[in-house]
Formats: C-alpha cells, structure tokens, sequence
C-alpha cells in the first residue's frame, strides 16, 4: 500500500473503502495523518501539517476523524525519545485530541484537562471515545462523548494502560497495559514518567466491557504485546507481540482466542509486523510491517515501516 519511509497505525473506515494513517512521508520530520483508497492512490493529507500527530480513527461518516496533536504548542517537531537503551515512545504532554472534518475545514479541539491525550479510538456508533490520558500522576484509560464532554476514569491500576480499540459490535474495549510487579519497575516506570517516556520492557492484553466493568487479563506472556483488536466475530484477538524473540527486538503478528487460549503467530516476513485491524466484515486486514526493507539485510539503511493489505482467510 506504502513504498518507502516510515508509515503506522493504518485503519479502515467502517465501509472498507479507505484507510487513515500517519507518516513521514512528503520530507516530514515528523508524522502526519494521511487518508487513501484501498489501492494506495488518492492519498490526502488531513492533519495540519505542524507538530507531531499520531492516533487517527474514522468517523462511522467516513469523512470525519479523530487524531492527537501537538500543534497547538508549536510548528515543530518534539524531541524524539533515547532509543539506546531499547524501544521507547514519547509521552508528549502537548498530545491534544482533536475532531477533523477536512472536507468542511473544520478542526475541533476536545481534550483540554491532563497531559498526553492519545491513542484514541472511537466506537462503531460514534458517539465514545476511548483514549489514553496522562492524569492524576498515572496514564489510564479514559472515555467520553465524541464532542469531548463526560469524559471519565476507566482504569485505576498504578502503571500504563493504552492502545485501546472497541470490538465492532461497541460492547468491548481490548487494551494493552504494565502495571508494575516489583518496588524496581515501579520506580522505573515512574522515573520514566516524569521524563515524558515509556519503555515497554513487557505488556500484557486486557479485555474490558465498554463501560469499564469486568476487566480481565486475558495474557500473561511476560513479552511486549500491543496493538490488539478484537476480530468481528468476537471470538479472536490479533495482536503483536516479541514473544517469539529472545532479543525483544522483533515483532510478529499473533491470533488467540478471546480469553487468551489457542495463540498462534500469523506473520513470519520481517523484523517488525504490528498495528493490525479488521475491516469490519472481517475479510480483510491491515497492518505495518518492515518486511521487504533494505533495513532488513542492510542494518545501516534507514528504517522502513510500510503498510500492507491482506485478505484473512478463517
């Protein structure tokens, strides 16, 4: 779909017809947000062109998005985190979501309150979002209406919980989280925090319902795995995750049942396959992966992170 550059987080519109994504592309030092049809043409950029942006969701319309950006508090790029000491990403505290509607020119700010509001998801009806929120010294998960109003806690466990998608029938929220085991990793955890950074050393994947109740864990892999989403069918879960690597630096895409039985890898191309997602009817599927690379046999070439598209066969 993608040919070159660093490209992420692509996801369908609930018709099937187009993807939303961020990228470098165009020379950008940082990403932006991109629309384009399901052949990689008619490619659009939706965001504001200022800042870093990141996490963008379709309105059911289609037309309409969400995403987080850091534009409000300056044209340029913020400082990337240290990645010597393994995968990290920043917690920018000037992460706003906002609502775009590009064909109307409207942009709408509905995130005022916290720091680092991100990684947001809307539901299948439109009216919710669930997103991540740095507040009350911790980052949890938050939901409220998708004009920005009602917003409430629905995570209250010390560490990280984000990544959250709701399951397509809108009745269940899946999310990934860390939540310290040791006095270590909580002052790790928090030293991190106060730096504006988080290093998933290890995550595991929760199932909620999508009003907050009946949180169950549903892995226990000790391994970083993120990015799930629930297939329409209710039944499974794709997610990414290291597990299969002793060096923690590569990601393959992995099927399970929904209370975490029956895991099986998916994907075995590339040093990096993550951020899938289901197309509604769940016969497709998008993801990001550095399969096809030159970094892949050249580790001194630059990174590479394309979107692909594929047909999911039960």
């Amino acid at each position: 779909m993608t040919f070159g550059g660093q490209n992420a987080e692509a996801y369908f519109s609930q018709d099937g017809r187009r993807l939303i994504f961020q990228s470098t592309r165009d020379g950008r030092q940082c990403d932006q947000i991109y629309t384009m049809d399901l052949e990689g043409n008619d490619v659009r950029m939706v965001s504001t062109g200022t800042g870093v942006t990141t996490c963008s969701f379709f309105f059911p319309d289609g037309r309409r998005f969400i995403f987080s950006s850091t534009h409000l508090a300056g044209p340029d790029c913020p400082p990337r985190p240290d990645m010597s000491r393994g995968y990290a990403w920043g917690l920018h505290p000037t992460y706003h979501i906002f609502a775009a509607d590009p064909d109307r020119g409207t942009l709408v700010q509905l995130t005022r309150e916290g720091e680092y509001n991100a990684e947001g998801a809307l539901s299948p009806d439109g009216t919710k979002i669930v997103f991540t929120s740095h507040r009350n010294d911790d980052l949890d998960l938050y939901l409220m209406h998708s004009d920005g109003g009602s917003a409430r806690r629905l995570t209250d466990e010390y560490g990280y919980d984000g990544g959250p998608f709701f399951s397509w029938d809108g009745r269940s929220i899946v999310y990934r989280a860390f939540h310290p085991r040791t006095e270590a990793e909580r002052r790790e955890y928090a030293a991190n925090l106060a730096q504006h950074v988080f290093r998933p050393t290890w995550l595991e994947l929760f199932v909620m319902n999508a009003d907050g109740t009946g949180k169950r864990q549903v892995t226990d892999l000790r391994a970083a795995s993120f990015a799930p989403f629930m297939h329409p069918n209710g039944r499974q879960i794709i997610f990414a995750s290291n597990l299969h690597d002793q060096t923690g630096r590569s990601f393959a895409l992995y099927l399970m049942n929904v209370d975490g039985t029956g895991q099986e890898r998916v994907t075995f191309e590339g040093s990096f396959s993550s951020f899938p997602m289901f197309s509604s009817d769940g016969r497709q599927l998008v993801f990001v992966s550095s399969r096809g690379s030159l970094r892949e046999k050249d580790p001194r070439a630059p990174r590479e992170f394309n979107v692909f598209l594929a047909e999911w066969v039960p």
